[in-house]
């Protein structure tokens, strides 16, 4: 298959990835993924499929399964009312176009942080609508390398399940499918007795910024300071260097 990424690929993976460098914040994330996915779907991972999903990003940044259970005993709880889901979209220096994921329970706390980052770092933050239409909506999956003989033939077999893009890096597969594709994709996974790692759904840009690596990094300074937002998820960016 033709490599969609080449070197975006490393600098999507870098950022995708470095919020789990900070344990307590990883936590805290992921807390919320599984307290939103049991307030839609319910306790059982065999059928809510988002729930199965949080568990497994658990367990890949060794979140102890005592708080894996009391975030699930939580949200199944009458009394707990749950976070909303709101994603901002903007542009940040240099015309960047970002999307912000926030998991909140005070929505207006919320959007005033991310406009005031988004100001104080020479960005703007935009209408609903203003910016996902430049992003695809995509699954995404890690798996450990060493799961796999042959990364040719699978990437092959995967492709009857809607592969998109497979990259083989170090210790570990990375997977992208259509975001309808989710299912099948894990379907094809558990037939194969292969654990996953972790997964997830980005929005991956359709078209991207080149920035110098002096813009870049004046770049990383607001996406690190909304991801550091205690209401902030995930963060994508379409930003890339020669």
């Amino acid at each position: 298959m033709i490599d969609l990424m080449g070197r975006i690929f490393e600098k999507r993976k870098h950022r995708m990835f470095a919020r789990f460098a900070k344990m307590s914040q990883a936590f805290n994330r992921i807390r919320k993924e599984i307290e939103i996915a049991v307030k839609a779907g319910g306790v059982d991972p065999k059928t809510n499929t988002r729930l199965r999903i949080g568990i497994q990003n658990a367990k890949s940044v060794n979140m102890p399964k005592d708080r894996i259970d009391a975030a699930i005993k939580r949200a199944s709880s009458k009394d707990t009312s749950g976070y909303s889901e709101i994603n901002y979209e903007g542009y940040g220096p240099y015309g960047v176009a970002i999307i912000v994921e926030c998991a909140t329970d005070n929505p207006n706390r919320s959007v005033a942080n991310v406009r005031h980052l988004f100001r104080k770092y020479d960005g703007n933050l935009g209408n609903s609508g203003s910016i996902s239409f430049m992003f695809e909506h995509k699954a995404f999956f890690k798996i450990e390398r060493s799961l796999v003989n042959d990364p040719e033939e699978f990437e092959l077999e995967l492709i009857d399940f809607g592969l998109e893009e497979m990259t083989v890096e170090d210790d570990f597969i990375y997977i992208y499918t259509a975001f309808e594709d989710f299912g099948t994709m894990q379907k094809a996974f558990d037939e194969k007795n292969i654990e996953i790692n972790s997964s997830e759904f980005q929005h991956v840009p359709t078209n991207y910024k080149e920035l110098t690596e002096e813009q870049f990094n004046e770049l990383i300074i607001l996406i690190d300071a909304l991801e550091d937002d205690e209401d902030v998820q995930s963060v994508f960016h379409n930003a890339t260097t020669a």
